[in-house]
């Protein structure tokens, strides 16, 4: 999600690290690198040109804390700003009223407008307790009502019979008729894919919103984040015609570069209420413009991190494991669990991005495709042991070596370095719970000691290099 600026904003930032004080003679070199990096991602040019002027100003007015250090400051005025072509906060749904209440979805084709209202409706049904009802209303693409009723069925999600012979006008009345009787809080409409310029389609979908008047919907666009500048100009189209509640950028997983996201509410003055950060129903995110400069700043964003966390990890699951470090016990389960909550929350590199200063360290290691092929291998390993041995791992001996390593279809040497790896890990889990019970830091393996901190001393003896990433886990 936009790499290529965040690395040509900490390029840029290199300028002013470590000066004095901000000045307009150090910062313009900087302004210039940044004003360069957002034109290039396809940001709006007037968007740009109050962006810097606003950092420039900021940057040189009182407002620079004394004492502080200048790049530090520098960054923070450039994240505010930032947030702010964004939008401030988050702007969410008028849905906390009596139902039903219609969401109309619309757009360009291809953009992704039947998948997100999938992902909507199980957002809405998982996070604000709505009953919900999703309609296609698609009466040129029949394939897209098959497609909403593999994913309705796939999530157990309520799907209205559309008859596709209508106006979807008609259509999104029945719908909304069907919603009263069965005491359904939200109706997602899932509308034909329209070019903003094709006048006779964008009637039609007018037509469907002023038949919604009496029910003050949500009418939300879907946009193609890679499209950058001119998804601005759609969203303004179809504000133009409709009256937009909200823009949502799919595909951010992609090499997005970054003008959608950086324009659309400056140029528009729609909210982006959503971002669609993979092809999985539960990717999707509130759009929190704060959090996506702190992203693209490198300054991480522990606050969604934690939320995916809570979402993501179960409870009994944490606590259970938790217990068996507190006897000092650590199983290859516990592993595979530990293993099982990363998945959920998502790639490594997508996890380490939300982490502050990962990023440029992420961009230093490059490719982590092979440290999640072995993880990948890991799993297929403990999946060819027995219940004891996952329990117990020093009961795995020669013959038994062998028997996972043709279940698993690897490798002696494979089982051995894993069996290894796992022994790291174990010692250094137990090192952790001395660390919490107050017994000072532990002797890490693979690490050298730290002076003046218990059990950190001169490692014993030099570990042999490791696999990718030089004598870690991986």
């Amino acid at each position: 999600m936009f790499d290529n600026l965040s690395e040509k904003f900490s390029d840029a930032f290199k300028n002013i690290s470590g000066k004095g004080k901000i000045s307009e003679s150090n910062i313009d070199e900087t302004l210039k690198l940044v004003k360069t990096a957002l034109l290039e991602a396809d940001v709006n040019f007037k968007v740009v040109k109050n962006f810097i002027n606003n950092v420039k100003e900021e940057a040189l007015g009182e407002k620079v804390l004394k004492g502080v250090n200048p790049g530090e400051q520098f960054v923070k005025i450039v994240h505010e700003e930032l947030a702010k072509v964004m939008g401030d906060e988050n702007t969410s749904l008028d849905i906390e009223r009596t139902g039903p209440i219609p969401i109309l979805i619309v757009g360009l084709n291809g953009q992704g407008k039947t998948t997100f209202s999938g992902k909507l409706s199980l957002h809405l049904r998982n996070k604000e307790k709505k009953k919900v009802l999703l309609v296609p209303a698609d009466t040129f693409r029949p394939a897209a009502k098959d497609q909403l009723k593999t994913l309705a069925k796939n999530m157990d999600m309520d799907i209205f019979d559309s008859d596709l012979a209508k106006h979807p006008k008609d259509i999104a009345q029945d719908a909304l008729a069907f919603a009263k009787s069965n005491d359904i809080d939200i109706v997602i409409i899932d509308t034909a894919g329209r070019l903003h310029v094709d006048e006779e389609l964008m009637g039609q979908i007018k037509e469907v919103r002023e038949s919604l008047n009496g029910y003050n919907p949500e009418v939300l666009m879907v946009a193609d984040a890679m499209t950058g500048q001119e998804a601005v100009n759609v969203a303004k189209s179809f504000h133009e015609t409709v009256g937009l509640t909200g823009v949502v950028l799919s595909k951010m997983d992609s090499d997005a570069r970054g003008g959608a996201a950086l324009s659309i509410k400056h140029v528009t003055g729609v909210p982006i209420k959503f971002i669609s950060t993979g092809e999985k129903m539960k990717d999707l995110e509130l759009f929190h413009p704060d959090r996506l400069a702190g992203r693209i700043l490198d300054m991480g964003d522990v606050l969604s991190l934690v939320e995916k966390a809570e979402q993501a990890i179960d409870q009994n699951e944490a606590e259970s494991m938790m217990k068996n470090l507190e006897k000092g016990k650590f199983t290859v389960d516990d592993f595979m669990k530990q293993m099982d909550m990363m998945k959920n929350l998502g790639s490594m590199g997508s996890i380490m991005k939300m982490i502050p200063g990962m990023g440029g360290m992420l961009r230093e290691v490059g490719d982590l495709s092979p440290a999640e092929d072995e993880m990948k291998r890991m799993r297929v390993i403990i999946n060819s042991m027995t219940k004891a041995e996952r329990q117990n791992y020093k009961i795995v001996k020669e013959s038994r070596i062998e028997r996972i390593a043709k279940g698993s279809g690897n490798t002696v040497v494979q089982v051995k370095d894993f069996i290894a790896k796992f022994k790291q890990m174990e010692k250094m889990m137990g090192g952790m719970m001395q660390m919490m019970k107050g017994g000072g830091m532990p002797s890490m393996p693979g690490m050298g000691g730290m002076p003046g901190m218990p059990g950190m001393g001169k490692p014993k003896k030099k570990r042999k290099k490791g696999g990718q990433w030089g004598g870690g886990f991986f």
